[in-house]
């Protein structure tokens, strides 16, 4: 009887299989509960949110609810099977060369941010996009987040001690202000997110936090700098935060605090919001919690934030149990990148701050804000799976 021969797996094929493989004993369940809770409430909203402009404008009362879905669909898978595969798998040399993969993915990033520039999609004024073909389009600097989150967690795990001293920060700062550089060319909410991430990370792990103040004053300035002498409309958007009741170009503002104010406590139901009939334009994007407070009311807006808190506790705990500082590095940057995004995308909706497009996550309509921010949800419970081998390990 001929032996059956043993078929060889590919050196890509077999570093997957071997990573999936080496897999912990269960999720962190809570987390991953939260996650898709969000998301079912974000394709309602959508849905509820942008009825009126798509029957509208496209002829398809689903129109947005339909490529939200899909991209949302695709996330979600994209996320379970990152949490299966070892994140560590991240650490690992590109084949034949001495270059890992946080290194690529961040030049991979300034690379399409390059490209944007050249000859990316405009839209509205703004060049953002990719165009995929009848896939659609890709936004870079969503990708640009995840890959600056993996790339500092990889920068802090090979040198730990280097964040105390400023030479340390600047060399891992450098190359990620290029790729936030040439975001803020189009987009400098989104560029303003990843600096916050990148401070925030670093912020953390240094054990020397003096330092930090110069660079946050650095960044309040730059900040202000890009509102006062910067383009005309970023200009624009300041006088109308100051002057939202009497300035023109503050209509979408105070159409958004009046969905607010009309919600009250519980709401005028789902559905029934009137700001949406096209007062508050293209509402399923980034202002998506006007009418949120508006349909939900008091009761319901609290109720996300809660959901948003409990999601930002439970990553919180598995960046403190992780044993690997490279886990618990990409957990810590997650939990900032969340939390940046929903306290801007509340603050510009109640007017605190100046109007910019900050999307409020796994809620605003947006597919690749809400695929690239489920695999950064697939990272951390990644890391989760791994602190279950190692306890298991550990009592037997």
């Amino acid at each position: 009887m001929a032996r059956r021969r043993k078929r060889k797996t590919g050196p890509v094929k077999g570093l997957f299989l071997e990573a999936f493989r080496a897999g912990g004993g269960y999720y962190d369940f809570s987390l991953l509960f939260i996650v898709l809770l969000l998301v079912g409430v974000g394709l309602i909203m959508v849905y509820s949110t942008s009825y009126y402009s798509a029957v509208r404008f496209k002829g398809d009362s689903m129109y947005y609810l339909k490529r939200q879905g899909v991209l949302a669909f695709a996330g979600i898978i994209a996320m379970i099977f990152v949490s299966r595969v070892d994140y560590k798998i991240l650490l690992k040399r590109v084949k034949n060369t001495t270059v890992r993969m946080p290194s690529l993915l961040l030049a991979l990033s300034i690379v399409l941010q390059f490209y944007v520039l050249i000859n990316g999609v405009d839209f509205n004024g703004a060049k953002r996009w990719i165009s995929l073909g009848p896939l659609g389009t890709f936004q870079p600097s969503d990708f640009a987040k995840v890959a600056v989150i993996i790339y500092v967690a990889y920068m802090i795990h090979i040198n730990p001690r280097a964040l105390d001293r400023v030479g340390g920060f600047v060399r891992i700062m450098i190359p990620v202000m290029i790729d936030v550089a040439l975001i803020a060319k189009e987009n400098v909410s989104t560029a303003i997110v990843i600096t916050l991430i990148l401070g925030g990370m670093c912020f953390i792990a240094s054990r020397n936090k003096k330092y930090f103040l110069f660079f946050i004053l650095l960044g309040v300035l730059a900040v202000v700098a890009i509102f006062l002498f910067g383009e005309g409309f970023r200009m624009a958007r300041f006088n109308s935060w100051k002057n939202v009741e009497s300035d023109e170009n503050a209509f979408q503002t105070l159409q958004g605090l009046y969905a607010i104010a009309s919600g009250g406590l519980m709401g005028r139901g789902l559905g029934q919001s009137t700001q949406k009939l096209g007062y508050v334009p293209e509402a399923q994007n980034d202002w998506i919690f006007s009418i949120i407070c508006e349909e939900l009311g008091l009761v319901g807006a609290c109720v996300i934030i809660l959901a948003f808190l409990i999601l930002l506790w439970r990553v919180f705990q598995i960046a403190v149990n992780s044993r690997e500082l490279f886990g618990g590095m990409i957990c810590v940057g997650v939990l900032v990148h969340v939390a940046s995004q929903v306290l801007l995308n509340v603050a510009v909706v109640t007017n605190s701050i100046p109007a910019t497009g900050v999307a409020l996550p796994f809620i605003s309509y947006g597919g690749t804000s809400v695929a690239m921010m489920l695999i950064e949800m697939g990272l951390a419970l990644s890391v989760s799976y791994r602190i279950g081998t190692e306890q298991e390990g550990a009592v037997g």
